[in-house]
């Protein structure tokens, strides 16, 4: 495997920070702590410029992913900085996502989760800050093992009451706090 460039590991460095001082840190994500702390987590920076080419990589990761052990890795953030920076395209982009789970035939032991630095809830402005939940430095496709979604809901009776928990801990937090988590903000990341 080719060794990362400055770039990409500057992509990943933000991203973990994303995923410590938000998804950890805010526990907007109960189970990401435990596939965080055991290095299950597989950061990979897609260099595709078009939907098409990322697509590709999806499809790559997927497979990829399928075949791992959960004690190698458990899930996937396939992070992509120079597509789908647009967020009705990246939400259009996810149709396709799901597709290409479909495609391989991995319908129900994979899914595709999303975020991506402008996400925005249906009905909610842009500067609403509930949006932040989902909001990562860049674009970004999290794959994960339906079986490992099962075990983490089952470990955690209350899982349908994450967002709400979600959105409370983000209203108190305000536009203030995220701002002093320091996290790559969307605007950093302009096309």
């Amino acid at each position: 495997m080719p060794m990362n460039s400055v770039a990409d590991d500057d992509v990943i460095a933000a991203t973990r920070v994303w995923v410590e001082r938000a998804v950890i840190g805010l526990n907007l994500c109960p189970f990401a702590k435990a596939v965080y702390v055991k290095n299950q987590i597989r950061y990979t920076v897609s260099e595709a410029r078009t939907p098409e080419a990322l697509l590709d990589d999806l499809l790559r990761e997927l497979r990829s992913l399928s075949h791992a052990s959960a004690e190698d890795m458990d899930t996937t953030l396939l992070i992509h900085p120079h597509v789908l920076n647009d967020f009705l395209d990246y939400n259009d982009f996810l149709q396709v996502a799901d597709a290409a789970v479909e495609e391989l035939d991995l319908a129900g032991v994979l899914q595709v989760a999303s975020f991506h630095p402008r996400y925005q809830f249906a009905g909610t402005a842009a500067d609403d800050i509930t949006n932040y939940t989902n909001r990562s430095p860049y674009p970004t496709l999290h794959l994960l093992s339906e079986a490992s979604v099962d075990q983490a809901v089952e470990a955690f009776p209350d899982a349908g009451e994450i967002y709400e928990k979600n959105v409370e801990t983000m209203r108190r937090l305000g536009h203030g706090g995220w701002k002093a988590l320091e996290i790559d903000q969307p605007s950093e990341h302009e096309p």
